[in-house]
């Protein structure tokens, strides 16, 4: 039987034309709905689509920069600063977002371009060699799991809002588009419903990837990912066990903490700290973490971020990661993202301790590591004096700091059930709740998909 399957890699261009020309509203199509350009009629075509897949996730609008840029304006708690001509990371920084966005829009197009090629993928999985089957399926599960994940947490209420059956989050599609006329109009589904998929994916990519596959998903990044959902989740032993099973594949397979804090930054290839990394190079050059925190003199824009007193005051006298602190274009900047062309982190080795230590602490267990070793390695590799005694505080500012401006204190504030202080007015915060903190569903959409219900706050 011939496969005569299709996928459509220059979707996006596309669609941003479609987003700028005059034709009428009603032909325009749901983004989770494309049809396919490219036939995977073989065992190299379907690979060759893989690395498109890839290319999706790897793009600037998904973990090539901006997923953790919106993390960081979402969450800038008045300790960072947004100082750019860009007006839509401006808005997500001032909590006042339109819903005619277009970063917000492109990525969501982008990751339901990605999704359709992996349910395309996945319909064709029987095509492929069988030596290389199980090793494609769990990379596109990986991906579509992936996918999900940012797609739940950016324009969904976070998991510990509760609700979790019935506030919405994103459509799910798990089968291809292969033809104009199989396009659906479909409903969100919920937040629940969307993390489960996710762990669908995730765990199953676990089973089935290798724990060596260059700088493709790997079993123990696929533990890694997990680790994030369960703790999203508050499902705390689920994440010990997942970022102990990942510490114990990566470290046997050559990962461990780089000496230095800052070597593990600014590299043109994998360190052996990277768990995943988004690869940059001059002909695949797309970082806008980068183009938005870097200064002139080494690539970047005019310094669109800065770094406020607020934050570095929190680190003790003598912690080496204040390094990465550095005056350039007349204000503090991060240094983590300085250099032009290199790669993305996207997970280090040492969140998965810091995962470790605090699910291990509210467990009262000492899976892989007491909650007090895994504190201590963090803190005697940035020269700071090893703790006798923890409390969750000091874990959760550890986990801060670690991991500061890489995208992840947002969705910590949510999951813990934090507060962000206005930028702004400092009289104003915003609960981890707070409609506010969630993307709209993209105006695009809304016209496209008559079936979808645009978030609180926003309208429609």
């Amino acid at each position: 039987m011939k496969f005569n399957y299709i996928i459509q890699l220059s979707f996006i261009l596309s669609a941003i034309a479609l987003l700028s020309s005059c034709v009428d509203q009603l032909d325009l199509k749901p983004a989770q709905n494309v049809e396919p350009e490219i036939a995977l009629g073989s065992s190299t075509a379907i690979s060759r689509v893989l690395i498109g897949a890839y290319a999706d996730l790897r793009n600037e609008d998904l973990w090539g920069g901006r997923t953790i840029l919106y993390a960081e304006m979402l969450g800038a708690n008045n300790e960072i600063r947004w100082e750019g001509t860009f007006n839509q990371p401006r808005e997500i920084f001032n909590k006042s977002i339109i819903t005619n966005n277009t970063f917000i829009t492109d990525t969501w197009l982008r990751a339901y371009s990605a999704i359709n090629s992996i349910n395309n993928i996945l319909d064709a999985i029987n095509l492929v060699d069988e030596a290389d089957r199980d090793r494609i399926r769990g990379e596109a599960l990986f991906i579509r799991g992936a996918v999900y994940f940012e797609l739940v947490k950016l324009y969904g209420l976070p998991y510990s809002a509760g609700n979790t059956d019935t506030n919405l989050a994103v459509p799910i599609m798990l089968t291809p588009t292969t033809e104009v006329e199989e396009v659906t109009l479909d409903p969100r589904n919920t937040v629940e419903e969307v993390y489960q998929q996710v762990l669908a994916d995730l765990e199953t990519a676990e089973d089935l990837l290798p724990e060596s596959n260059e700088f493709f998903a790997r079993n123990y990044v696929a533990s890694a990912l997990l680790s994030r959902v369960y703790l999203q989740m508050e499902r705390f032993d689920d994440a010990r066990d997942a970022a102990d099973r990942a510490i114990t594949n990566a470290t046997a397979n050559g990962k461990s903490l780089v000496n230095n804090y800052m070597e593990a930054f600014n590299n043109e290839a994998d360190t052996q700290e990277d768990l995943f990394a988004i690869q940059v190079n001059a002909q695949d050059p797309e970082n806008n973490m980068h183009l938005f925190y870097s200064t002139p003199d080494f690539g970047g824009r005019g310094g669109d971020v800065t770094i406020l007193d607020t934050h570095v005051s929190q680190y003790e006298a003598g912690d080496e990661r204040l390094e990465q602190f550095v005056v350039r274009a007349g204000e503090r900047r991060t240094d983590k993202w300085r250099d032009q062309f290199r790669n993305v982190k996207v997970i280090r080795l040492a969140e998965m301790y810091l995962t470790r230590a605090e699910a291990n602490f509210r467990l009262g267990t000492s899976v892989g590591a007491t909650p007090l070793e895994d504190i201590n390695r963090i803190r005697l590799r940035v020269s700071l004096e090893p703790k006798t005694s923890l409390s969750l505080e000091e874990i959760l500012l550890e986990r801060k700091l670690e991991l500061a401006h890489e995208g992840h204190f947002i969705h910590d504030i949510k999951r813990t059930r934090g507060e962000i202080q206005d930028n702004n007015d400092n009289s104003l915060q915003y609960d981890y709740d707070d409609p506010n903190l969630v993307f709209p569903i993209p105006q695009r959409e809304m016209d496209a998909n008559p079936e979808l219900v645009q978030n609180p706050g926003y309208g429609g």
